[in-house]
């Protein structure tokens, strides 16, 4: 069985990953594409979330303040930077 909470650290890693893919930024289009793809994916397991989710949470995810919500599911104090 699929957990969707670690699949959403996984889309939420891996859109880091894109994001700092120096070689891949060298393609405009297909890096917009990657990016358009996994942040597709990161609402839709975003919605699969067993409810009810963490208030705060949810507030990462619908701002889309990924870096905070990779944060707060790793455990980690969400920076306070804002977004």
């Amino acid at each position: 069985m699929v957990n969707p909470t670690s699949e959403l650290v996984n889309a939420l890693r891996e859109r880091l990953a894109i994001i700092r893919d120096e070689e891949s930024r060298r393609d405009a289009e297909k890096h917009t594409a990657r990016l358009r793809e996994v942040s597709e994916r990161i609402d839709k397991l975003a919605a699969s979330l067993p409810k009810p989710i963490d208030p705060q949470l949810a507030h990462f995810l619908q701002r889309k303040s990924y870096d905070k919500a990779l944060e707060f599911l790793e455990g980690e104090t969400p920076s306070a930077r804002k977004n």
